[in-house]
């Protein structure tokens, strides 16, 4: 078999899971999608009263009855109040009680990984969600793993045997939670030169290792633990106690108490890799929260992804201060 056509079975594995969740309608309807929008498959939008919608190569597109695509809205299909009744039992294995916990947080996971959000009528209890009901819209997320993501950035974070605390900063949908993912798995198997470590992953939204009845869904590396679904200022300091992780790596911190969890961990002789929603530094100095943290120079590595050579390029690498840039170009 060659390469292009490993390549291409690899950008499918996410239809069995994904179409077995699907109401029969519009299983039939994206099966018959063309395979270029298949393979890059990102997200599929179902919205009650609505019409059916998918991100695909980098835009949204409508799909019709026959599986067909178009860029007008009046020719899509549009979803049932038994399309949304069906998937939704579906999903949650003919029990919502069961999965509770996971529709307060506003998604469950599939098997493979997948993620599918979700929103409807919030139900609150002194002050907080309790859970959800008339949910009529949902976002299924495409999960993808691309070993050899982190080809491109690892030689800049290593120091000698140690990994150096690292920053990454991207715009939502650039592939941070991909490259994350492939961190963990290239630091905890190690490489030529690299010996493994201990790495603990703090998945607070099941999407680096996509945990699936507690079982990882990707390859995240055989020395790698998964605390899932756990918030992350929790969840370091439970890693810290209890796994003796050489590396945390975690996702999109954005809290106060995230950032005094990762103080500890640095007290602790931990390296931390994380990530934050921002288009470059200029973006994230412009942020209190983010502006105090890069200002404490708590990162030795900071790194930008974007798109200017495709989703996922690393435009750039900077040390603590910001004096030094590492890339004379950017990389994909």
């Amino acid at each position: 078999m060659s390469t292009a056509t490993q390549r291409k079975e690899s950008a499918l594995l996410w239809q069995l899971p994904i179409l077995e969740a699907l109401p029969d309608t519009i299983q039939k309807m994206i099966k018959r999608l063309p395979i270029y929008l298949l393979q890059d498959m990102e997200e599929i939008r179902i919205r009650e009263n609505r019409p059916l919608m998918v991100y695909s190569n980098g835009r949204e597109y409508f799909v019709s009855q026959e599986g067909t695509i178009s860029s007008r809205r009046d020719t899509a299909y549009q979803i049932t109040a038994d399309d949304t009744q069906k998937l939704l039992q579906l999903i949650s294995d003919y029990s919502l009680y069961a999965f509770d916990e996971e529709i307060r947080n506003g998604y469950l996971t599939l098997r493979g990984g997948h993620r599918v959000g979700m929103t409807g009528k919030a139900v609150l209890e002194d002050g907080k969600i309790r859970t959800m009901k008339y949910i009529k819209s949902f976002n299924i997320r495409i999960s993808r793993e691309v070993i050899g993501a982190a080809d491109k950035i690892m030689p800049y974070l290593l120091t000698g045997k140690d990994i150096c605390h690292t920053l990454i900063l991207s715009p939502p949908q650039m592939g941070k939670t991909t490259l994350l993912r492939d961190l963990a798995r290239k630091i905890s198997d190690g490489f030529p030169g690299f010996q493994g470590l201990k790495v603990g992953v703090v998945d607070e939204r099941s999407e680096i290792a996509g945990c699936w009845h507690g079982l990882p869904q990707k390859k995240i590396g055989f020395q790698t633990d998964v605390l899932d679904g756990c918030p992350k200022a929790a969840g370091i300091m439970m890693m810290i106690r209890s796994m003796s992780p050489r590396v945390i790596i975690t996702d999109e911190i954005g809290r106060v108490e995230d950032v005094a969890a990762i103080q500890e961990a640095l007290n602790a002789g931990i390296r931390i890799i994380t990530s934050a929603h921002a288009a470059g530094i200029k973006d994230a100095l412009a942020r209190p929260f983010l502006s105090s943290l890069l200002e404490s120079r708590i990162f030795e590595r900071v790194a930008v992804l974007g798109d200017t050579l495709g989703v996922g390029t690393l435009e750039k690498i900077y040390n603590a201060d910001f004096s030094t840039q590492f890339l004379s170009q950017p990389i994909r």
